[in-house]
């Protein structure tokens, strides 16, 4: 009898453990940063993760936005890689990291979200109904304006400069992020 309930338990646990793990990898992953990001985690739990994303972290941290992008949302972010940040001038992202900058900082991140969830399909049909452009309304209040070059989804900022969406559709539990070349800023 001690045998089969130690038995009927091993079971049990074994069909939990291998549930969850074929539940994982049932689950459809983008990698991003060499990390495969999971559309049952949150923006910051598939964040980290993420290599080319570093300094996007850090800026959220040091902006105190990690709650917001960890809420139920949706968003839609439009993340800038470690590489677009290096195109800023140089000193920009340190200066921007420093506490008595915070509240630029958080104006320049917000200004990457859109509040709901936007895949690519939904962009796109925006900017078709748009004749070849459809404006975006950020969490800062600030604008982004996105078009498509060929099949390329572009998003453009209030200044004119314009990031590539080179990875799309990276599905979260709290929105969408689509990965981009640039840093964009709003209108100063």
């Amino acid at each position: 009898m001690k045998t089969s309930k130690i038995l009927s338990v091993a079971f049990v646990a074994c069909a939990l453990f291998f549930g969850t793990a074929s539940f994982a990898q049932k689950e459809k992953t983008v990698t991003v940063g060499g990390a495969p990001m999971y559309p049952s985690k949150n923006i910051i739990e598939n964040a980290v993760n993420s290599k080319d994303h570093t300094t996007l972290v850090a800026a959220v941290k040091a902006a105190g936005l990690v709650e917001t992008l960890e809420s139920k949302g949706p968003f839609t972010v439009f993340a800038p890689t470690n590489a677009a940040f290096a195109k800023l001038p140089k000193g920009t992202v340190e200066t921007l990291l420093k506490p008595e900058n915070k509240k630029q900082l958080q104006t320049i991140l917000t200004y990457h979200v859109v509040a709901g969830k936007m895949n690519a399909v939904d962009i796109d049909k925006a900017i078709k109904a748009g004749k070849g452009k459809t404006t975006l309304k950020t969490v800062s209040g600030g604008t982004l304006t996105a078009w498509m070059k060929g099949k390329d989804l572009y998003i453009t900022d209030e200044n004119g400069k314009s990031a590539k969406v080179t990875i799309a559709d990276v599905n979260q539990s709290n929105g969408v992020i689509h990965v981009v070349d640039a840093v964009l800023l709003p209108k100063s």
